[in-house]
C-alpha cells in the first residue's frame, strides 16, 4: 500500500520569521483553496513564480493536483500552524485525509515553493512493539509476501506510517492464484476468513469499497474496507483491503481472539487479493507510526516460533490445538 507524500519544490532559506500569519498568505491560501476545489488547476499555475513554473509546468501542475483530488478529495478546512524560515505551514483537512502544506511567497506574492506532507501531531504516543499476545489472523497456512525489519524484506519499511507492516497472501505451486488472473475469485486468499488476533475493541470500520479488478488500483481509498482494533494496552491493529460486504463487526464491538471479523479482499490501493496487517500507535492510519507486530506461538516453515516477527517468504500458520 502506497502513501501519498509529494514534494513540489524544495527551497533552502535560513532566515527565521515570526509565528503570526501574514495577510498576503491569508489571501493566497484562500485563493489556492478556491481554485483547487473548483478543479481550476491552471489558475493555481498562474499563482507560481517563474522558477515554480519551470519546475512544475502546466501539465505537471494539473496532474499533481488531480492526483491529490483523486486520492483525498476536496479541501474542507485550513488552519495556520506556524512559520518556518520564510514559509507558512497550514494544516489542510481534505475529505479523506489531513495534510501539512508549507508555502513560500516571494515579494510579488507569487508561490515560490510548496511542500505537501502527511499531518502528524507531535504529541502522539510512542509504541515500539506489542505486549499483547497475538495469534495469526488466518485459519489456513498463508504466505508473507512482505514482512520483516529491512527494506529488502519489507518495502513498507521505507515509510514510517506503515513500517513493519505485513502483506499476506496464500500460494500454491509458487503462485497466488489459479485460473483467470483478472478474477478475484482465482486468488487463493480471496474470501478467506480474517480473525481477531487477540481480544480487543473495534474502534474504526470502513465499509462499502468495491473490490478491484486484479491489476488495477484505487488510490482514493488507500486501505479499502478496513477494521482497526484497540487492545487493552492501547495498541492498534489495522486490517486493510478487506472484501466488500464481508465485515461482520461494528465500532464499539468487543471481539475475542480467533473471532471471524471479515474476509480477505482486494479493495483500496491493492493490485491483488491480500491482507495488509499492521500494528500502529494510534487508530488513524494517516497519523500513525508503524510498530513491530510479534506473534506469540506460531508455526513458521514447519517449525515452532515464539514471540516472532514473520519475514518475507515465510509460510505461517497457527498451532494446531487439536
Amino acid at each position: 500500500m502506497k502513501q501519498l507524500i509529494i514534494i513540489i519544490l524544495l527551497f533552502n532559506i535560513s532566515v527565521l520569521s515570526a509565528q503570526d500569519e501574514k495577510e498576503n498568505y491569508k489571501k493566497a491560501v484562500l485563493k489556492l483553496k478556491s481554485f483547487y476545489n473548483a478543479k481550476s488547476y491552471d489558475s493555481i499555475f498562474t499563482m507560481f513564480n517563474v522558477d515554480m513554473k519551470k519546475a512544475l509546468p502546466l501539465d505537471k501542475t494539473e496532474a499533481f493536483f488531480e492526483s491529490i483530488e483523486t486520492s483525498i478529495g476536496a479541501i474542507k478546512t485550513h488552519e495556520f500552524l506556524k512559520t518556518k524560515n520564510l514559509s507558512h505551514i497550514y494544516k489542510i483537512t481534505f475529505d479523506s485525509g489531513i495534510r501539512d502544506v508549507s508555502m513560500y511567497l516571494n515579494q510579488n506574492n507569487e508561490i515560490g515553493g510548496m511542500y505537501v506532507s502527511v499531518h502528524r501531531p507531535t504529541d502522539l504516543p510512542k509504541l515500539a512493539r506489542n505486549t499483547t499476545k497475538m495469534i495469526w489472523p488466518f485459519k489456513e497456512e498463508s504466505f508473507v509476501f512482505w514482512g520483516g525489519e529491512t527494506v529488502a524484506q519489507n518495502y513498507h519499511m521505507a515509510q514510517e506510517v506503515q513500517q513493519y507492516a505485513y502483506d499476506i497472501l496464500m500460494v500454491a505451486n509458487g503462485s497466488s492464484h489459479k485460473g483467470d488472473a483478472k478474477k478475484n475469485e482465482s486468488y487463493f486468499v480471496f474470501g478467506k476468513d480474517v480473525m481477531a488476533p487477540c481480544d480487543a475493541k473495534v474502534v474504526k470500520v470502513t465499509k462499502g469499497v468495491i473490490d478491484n479488478i486484479p491489476g488495477e488500483l484505487n488510490p482514493k481509498q488507500l486501505t479499502g474496507n478496513t477494521i482497526v482494533l484497540e487492545t487493552s494496552q492501547q495498541e492498534y491493529i489495522l486490517f486493510a483491503h478487506l472484501k466488500q460486504n464481508s465485515i461482520l463487526v461494528k465500532v464499539g464491538d468487543e471481539v475475542k481472539q480467533g473471532q471471524v471479523m471479515a474476509q480477505c479482499g482486494n479493495s483500496g490501493n491493492s493490485t491483488e487479493a491480500h491482507l495488509h496487517l499492521q500494528l500502529q500507535n494510534v487508530a488513524d492510519f494517516f497519523q500513525a507510526t508503524g510498530a513491530k507486530l510479534y506473534f506469540d506461538k506460531i508455526m513458521v516453515n514447519g517449525k515452532l516460533k515464539e514471540d516472532y516477527i514473520p519475514v518475507k517468504e515465510d509460510f505461517v500458520k497457527n498451532i494446531d490445538k487439536n
